[in-house]
């Protein structure tokens, strides 16, 4: 609850505040959409053809900003990292090698951390690319495509605080990103790969055999075999099913929670009935090398909570249900 003494009059001006924040911030973004022009496409093609690493600068908040830009690129299949300009001119400039390419950014483009790094980038003959708020600075002269994120004005009030520069200097490093992630090429699976804890990573690079029960923990019984011996079987290894085999291990049905209670309303007797009347044929099942989120899928389809694990020739190798996965996380 907002404090007693706001009045609604102290609440509205807040609410004014903060749309104006995001008003002059969205116009600040707005405004580069004009400005991905030929220098823009000269620096994806740098950052296409750098067969080292992207290495990006910057002091204060646009140092923020580049940590961001170097995360995004790296997970997007564009390797790079972040130096702290500072940190460079005390030893980490020995980061830097011929074959990278440095992005800095710099809303004034006269930053004194980043002027001092020019002699050095220009020895090793690494492109520059700067982005920077101020086309005709030192920095934007030495680089070899310039990228203009100038603004108007920063949302600050007094115009002093780093907000809509740093908006944009974001936007741009991520329109830079995503252009050259189209031209590699590069893909969900890929974006996964890199982010296997993620829940996109997750869901392309798990898969069933990496989540599912084997050998002595997957409830089995035989053709033949009484429901007495199955439900005993099944409360064992506690996955709501049982997997029914012929001689050679082939799958030819399932009995489930589901199929008991069929069972149980037709008033068959549990001590006399065979497996092989009351159970499901064939019985839904999945390989091993499926994706994970495939046997989610395939269980939503059919409104099933458990899957039986199944190779080329129908033999049982594994069991899962409903519950691996939400273990997993492949939701």
């Amino acid at each position: 609850m907002p404090p007693a003494t706001l009045t609604p009059d102290d609440a509205a001006q807040l609410q004014t505040l903060g749309r104006a924040v995001i008003t002059t911030e969205a116009a600040a973004v707005a405004a580069l959409a004009d400005r991905i022009d030929a220098a823009f496409v000269a620096a994806c093609c740098y950052l296409l053809a750098c067969d080292g690493r992207i290495v990006v600068l910057g002091m204060g908040k646009s140092g923020h900003i580049g940590g961001k830009i170097a995360a995004t690129l790296a997970s997007t299949g564009t390797p790079a990292f972040f130096v702290h300009p500072g940190e460079a001119s005390h030893g980490d400039l020995g980061m830097i090698t011929p074959r990278d390419v440095v992005l800095a950014i710099s809303n004034s483009g006269e930053t004194a951390e980043l002027l001092m790094l020019l002699p050095r980038l220009k020895r090793l003959g690494v492109p520059l690319i700067t982005l920077t708020g101020r086309p005709d600075s030192t920095l934007a002269r030495e680089a070899a495509a310039t990228l203009d994120i100038s603004v108007t004005s920063e949302a600050c009030p007094l115009g002093l605080a780093p907000t809509a520069s740093t908006t944009a200097a974001l936007a741009m490093g991520d329109a830079l990103a995503i252009a050259v992630l189209e031209r590699r090429g590069f893909t969900a699976d890929d974006f996964a790969r890199s982010h296997p804890a993620g829940s996109l990573g997750r869901r392309l690079l798990l898969h069933v055999s990496d989540v599912m029960h084997r050998d002595e923990r997957v409830p089995v019984v035989t053709s033949g075999t009484a429901l007495l011996p199955t439900l005993l079987e099944m409360s064992r290894q506690g996955l709501g099913m049982s997997a029914v085999i012929d001689g050679s291990g082939v799958v030819i049905g399932v009995f489930t929670d589901g199929d008991l209670r069929r069972t149980l309303d037709r008033g068959l007797p549990v001590q006399e009935t065979v497996i092989d009347a009351v159970m499901t044929r064939p019985g839904a099942t999945i390989a091993a090398e499926a994706l994970a989120v495939e046997a989610l899928q395939l269980m939503e389809a059919k409104a099933i909570n458990g899957l039986l694990v199944v190779d080329a020739e129908r033999r049982l190798v594994g069991a899962l249900n409903m519950h691996d996965l939400l273990r997993a996380g492949v939701f």
